[in-house]
């Protein structure tokens, strides 16, 4: 970003928190964890474990229940970001970006290490 300031490129960093696409789909991406998972070396297998992946499939599913479904929001930070005469630096949409990820970024790496 600092670095296009001198070419007179204003760039503007959209950090939307978690909302519910393809992207974030548990199904989608369980399906790809599984997938890949049968590729790994046993000996990866063995060190992460059964229940690493169970673990991590289980947190996906708890997660999707916060998911935002108002994409708008992050629309709208883009359409704000390109139309507007002073854009602003950063855009955070959605409740947990505002109110969990952007607080965290503040944070000392020890400290959000540990959250």
């Amino acid at each position: 970003r600092l670095e296009m300031r001198n070419f007179g490129v204003k760039v503007c960093v959209i950090e939307p928190g978690y909302f519910k696409t393809m992207i974030t789909s548990v199904e989608n991406l369980e399906k790809n964890f599984h997938s890949r998972w049968q590729k790994l070396p046993e000996e990866i297998k063995a060190t992460y474990g059964e229940g690493y992946l169970r673990q991590l499939v289980a947190m996906l599913k708890m997660m999707q229940k916060t998911y935002n479904s108002n994409l708008s929001l992050v629309t709208n930070c883009m359409e704000h970001a390109l139309t507007s005469l002073h854009p602003r630096t950063r855009y955070s949409p959605g409740w947990d970006a505002k109110l969990l990820y952007l607080p965290i970024s503040y944070l000392p790496s020890a400290l959000t290490d540990t959250l």
